[in-house]
């Protein structure tokens, strides 16, 4: 085999669908059976992704925009693919060997996936409200533990039972 060109660029998977979407329409079939089969299957999943919705210029300013964090190429390339939407997906698409994102970091890629990809400006979540939340389940917690356990059950509702292990040994 020979290589035509030693330069290379990573394809999204939006340039990929279009790609076989090219194929797929093409009258002229190249001869090869599989073909057909391995385009259609991979339209199939490409068409329930994603990629279905973005844009040329939606991956572009998201690429830029994504320019202000130390991410590689390859990481910048999976975030377009697979847009993260909370932030233990962005950190599932970081590599391991580097010093994680911080939480205000984690935040804005989140906004800015979904300012570029779902045209929606998601309202961040105030950073008292967690706090908040933790305080009213240790209260939850604290409670449980103060209450008393359950009442017992009645005679009437206990007695059946302590029966039928006495009829299992008769």
């Amino acid at each position: 085999m020979e290589t035509v060109n030693a330069t290379y660029s990573y394809l999204t998977n939006m340039e990929v669908m279009q790609v076989l979407q090219k194929i797929k329409s093409t009258k002229k079939k190249f001869g090869l059976r599989n073909l057909a089969t391995v385009t259609y299957e991979a339209l199939q999943y490409l068409e329930e992704s994603p990629c279905k919705t973005q844009t040329r210029e939606g991956i572009i300013s998201y690429v830029k925009d994504l320019a202000n964090y130390r991410l590689k190429s390859h990481e910048v390339l999976q975030m377009v693919n697979d847009p993260p939407t909370s932030p233990l997906h962005t950190q599932l698409l970081i590599d391991d060997n580097k010093s994680p994102l911080t939480d205000e970091e984690n935040e804005k890629i989140i906004q800015l996936t979904y300012k570029h990809f779902y045209g929606v400006e998601p309202t961040p979540q105030p950073a008292q409200a967690q706090p908040q939340s933790a305080a009213k389940e240790s209260k939850r917690a604290e409670q449980k533990q103060s209450q008393p356990p359950a009442a017992p059950q009645t005679e009437g509702q206990a007695e059946p039972e302590k029966e039928k292990p006495d009829e299992a040994n008769k």
